[in-house]
């Protein structure tokens, strides 16, 4: 099994090394921390922690149908042109929704048993939406290049408002990271689509793992030359942030809208456990609050800005 990790995370090194941004020497901070101590690099999640990966590819999914039910050069059944005609916007929510419960599932098998057999994120996607479009009975709605194109619609994921203005704000006084199951060119289409000015672009695919295992979490520390609790994770899934706080990593808790996965009960108890060291509530303004609350000194004029822009009521 160690050699089956060692094995994928050079075959990573080798095709991907490349795109990894140069690493940089660890900034020296003396601020007022509400953390237990100041960290030196801060990891992100990123599908659903820094991009609206919902809004996204529900609208893709949705106007791909549309398009495809308009198109004159298209020859449709019409048991297909009917259910997709059927389709709501709420529907093809539910479709983008299941498209992401394959990529948890898929993750966590391989994180749970690194003998399967490595597969890409992007190699995950394309799969899994045509065996979803089989399910949903909507095979043949796009061709072959078309569903390879939409499978692509993870890389060109919105960002939440607050997350460009945010990352800038936090690099004045940390090095910060993707720490995303996202392949490398997935990772780096996306933060250039953002406009999400990380310091390192790190994949677990460098790893040779997938999270939650421990490999990511200790492999991204060591990767900047760190002790894990000199390092933060920063996600809106407690379930990666309880993960990276069992290998020795403090964490920071960002609410984003139906995201988490534990029960109401379960965050609630998560609460009162007080494992979580920041915890950034959704009626807060995302990385921009956390930055605040790290000793990032933020523009008055930028935050009213972003408030008014952001809650125009």
């Amino acid at each position: 099994m160690v050699n089956i990790i060692k094995e994928r995370r050079a075959r990573a090194i080798d095709i991907d090394l490349r795109s990894v941004i140069p690493l940089s020497s660890p900034k020296i901070i003396n601020v007022s921390m509400v953390l237990p101590r100041a960290p030196k690099a801060l990891f992100f999640d990123v599908f659903g922690t820094c991009v609206d990966w919902r809004t996204t590819v529900t609208d893709a999914l949705e106007l791909g149908s549309h398009r495809a039910l308009d198109s004159a050069e298209k020859s449709l059944s019409s048991a297909v042109r009917l259910k997709a005609s059927d389709m709501t916007y709420e529907d093809w929510g539910k479709l983008a929704q299941e498209w992401r419960n394959t990529y948890k599932r898929f993750t966590k098998s391989l994180a749970d048993d690194p003998s399967l057999h490595w597969k890409t994120i992007d190699d995950h996607h394309l799969d899994s939406i045509r065996e979803l479009l089989v399910d949903w009975k909507l095979e043949g709605l796009w061709g072959d290049e078309e569903v390879r194109a939409l499978s692509l619609v993870w890389h060109r994921l919105n960002p939440w408002l607050d997350s460009a203005p945010g990352i800038t704000a936090l690099n004045k006084l940390f090095q910060t990271a993707t720490l995303s199951n996202g392949n490398f060119s997935l990772l780096n289409d996306l933060t250039a689509h953002a406009q999400m000015k990380f310091t390192h672009i790190f994949s677990a695919e460098l790893f040779g793992a997938y999270k939650p295992s421990p490999t990511v979490y200790l492999g991204a520390a060591s990767a900047l030359h760190l002790q894990p609790s000199d390092c933060a994770m920063v996600a809106a899934h407690l379930g990666d942030l309880k993960a990276a706080k069992s290998h020795g990593m403090q964490v920071i808790y960002i609410e984003r809208p139906r995201e988490e996965d534990w029960s109401k009960d379960e965050v609630e108890q998560a609460k009162r456990d007080g494992w979580v060291d920041l915890w950034v509530t959704s009626e807060e303004d995302g990385f921009l609050t956390m930055a605040q609350k790290l000793g990032v000194k933020l523009d008055e004029e930028m935050l009213k800005g972003f408030r008014a822009h952001s809650d125009p009521n």
